[in-house]
């Protein structure tokens, strides 16, 4: 009974506020009480990062993902390795609005590397960024359910918004920027040095990537695998893990991850 109240108390902020509670929401609670981090999960479901275009209160949904969020605020690169559907991409453009209306940074740079871009390119329709935007939708649909269709319009046209491909970084300095490099599990090791060191002054990063869907040719490390690697330890950059645990899709995404990590893991899987 008591362990019962003590979940009603922790998920008492987001009932309030009129959300509706998640298999995720009470899973997240369950495991701050397990842990003695209950103070951590009640801070966690007091905050709102901001408010969708439709409404919707956006927030962290799960410990580590408050911690994402405060590694964010706290480190000028943050790097964030998981597997699909745990927040990292969308989080990490949630504070990076945030930072642009609040005048913070000038400039949102989200790119991604276009791994199938290279001969097959040639064979899709239209001038390069139509050939290029598939790659990015998913930037764009972030973009979109936060500041709405128009809005991300009118600042992608004025520049202070811009999203594109990795190969467009190289060579510049991105000064004044929050800048999101995405799917950074296909870059290759040259390719992450290259858009680390754009980084320039009053200039935040974001590295976000789930190194159990690289796409690279075999044999080829992954330049995220080796920046979490040669990164550790280094003053001013936070590097946080996502599990199964944090998948806030629909629930079924939570028991795909996880069958597919166990055929990983296996004998066989490998």
């Amino acid at each position: 009974m008591e362990r019962l109240l003590a979940l009603f108390q922790l998920l008492e902020p987001l009932w309030q506020r009129g959300e509706s509670i998640s298999p995720v929401d009470i899973q997240s609670a369950l495991t701050a009480l397990d842990t003695g981090r209950s103070d951590q999960h009640r801070s966690m479901g007091l905050q709102v990062l901001a408010t969708s275009v439709t409404g919707r209160p956006l927030r962290p949904r799960t410990l580590r993902q408050n911690s994402y969020v405060e590694a964010i605020e706290r480190h000028d690169l943050t790097l964030a390795i998981g597997p699909a559907g745990t927040g990292k991409t969308f989080l990490a453009t949630i504070l990076a609005v945030r930072m642009l209306q609040e005048r913070k940074v000038e400039r949102l740079v989200l790119t991604r590397p276009a791994v199938e871009a290279g001969e097959r390119l040639g064979f899709l329709p239209g001038d390069l960024q139509q050939k290029v935007d598939p790659y990015l939708r998913p930037l764009y649909d972030a973009l979109h359910g936060l500041l709405g269709q128009e809005r991300t319009t009118q600042l992608l046209e004025k520049g202070v918004i811009e999203v594109a491909p990795l190969a467009f970084m190289r060579g510049r300095t991105l000064a004044d920027a929050f800048v999101i490099l995405d799917e950074a599990q296909n870059t290759s090791c040259a390719q992450m040095r290259m858009v680390l060191t754009r980084l320039g002054e009053n200039s935040r990063m974001v590295v976000t990537g789930d190194t159990t869907q690289i796409d690279l040719p075999p044999g080829q490390l992954s330049g995220l695998v080796e920046a979490a690697q040669v990164l550790q330890g280094v003053e001013g950059v936070a590097i946080c893990r996502f599990s199964d645990a944090d998948v806030v899709r629909h629930p079924l995404v939570q028991r795909l991850v996880q069958a597919y990590a166990r055929r990983d893991a296996s004998p066989q899987g490998r």
